[in-house]
């Protein structure tokens, strides 16, 4: 179920939004023109390492920090850029709009670092760098299935060798997408994925929601007309 589009309009313009899709395309385009090996050897420098952070083999450093931060702006090829940030232009500029610019930056990059750390937790000893905004986008959907549960969202599902566009609410497009995760971790992972880290993002996005969103945003939409949200 590969999500394109939601029915839930907004009154901003999502700066923010906007800047951290160009940021991810801009690092992953500087990504590219490096030469031979230099590829896999940004993902190792500025990818988040979780034994560089959690094991005693290792001294945590500001650097080892700086890692959470750097990796949720790289990615590891097109389609791993391209599906995160589908989600992030469907999704994010709803929470923007439900938390303000400062705000949703803030929750954004608190999300990255819960799934980092969560990652680093269930995994301490892992050398493999961790890259890709999937933890903070992790984080949005949680937000927006608490805000706009009820909005709806088209999805494309595969049947056969065809696409079909349906309209469902957007509770049911997380609540797939969760399972999914959930689902991943029942058995061998071979993918790659840092799982536990999409649920740390998701779960730190459902407990900031309630201290970033505005005043004046619901719970558990839909979302009425109105004035301008108190900030």
């Amino acid at each position: 179920m590969i999500p394109i589009s939601d029915d839930n309009p907004t009154r901003i313009t999502p700066l923010v939004t906007w800047a951290l899709i160009l940021a991810c395309v801009g690092v992953y385009l500087w990504q590219l023109q490096l030469q031979g090996d230099a590829f896999g050897d940004s993902l190792v420098q500025y990818g988040f390492i979780p034994s560089h952070l959690m094991s005693p083999q290792f001294e945590a450093s500001p650097s080892a920090m700086a890692t959470i931060f750097t990796a949720m702006f790289l990615h590891g090829g097109f389609l791993h850029l391209a599906g995160n940030m589908l989600y992030l232009w469907i999704f994010g500029n709803n929470i923007e709009e439900a938390m303000g610019h400062v705000r949703f930056l803030l929750f954004y990059l608190l999300a990255g670092l819960a799934a980092a750390l969560t990652m680093a937790f269930m995994d301490p000893l892992s050398i493999r760098p961790m890259v890709g905004a999937s933890g903070a986008i992790s984080g949005v959907l949680g937000a927006y299935m608490l805000l706009y549960p009820r909005a709806k969202v088209t999805v494309l599902v595969p049947l056969l060798i065809i696409l079909y566009p349906f309209r469902v609410n957007a509770m049911w497009v997380v609540g797939v997408w969760f399972a999914m995760q959930l689902l991943a971790l029942t058995g061998p992972d071979t993918s790659g994925i840092a799982w536990w880290a999409h649920l740390g993002g998701f779960g730190a996005g459902i407990a900031l929601t309630p201290f970033l969103k505005s005043s004046g945003v619901p719970f558990f939409g839909p979302r009425t007309p109105r004035g301008p949200w108190s900030r």
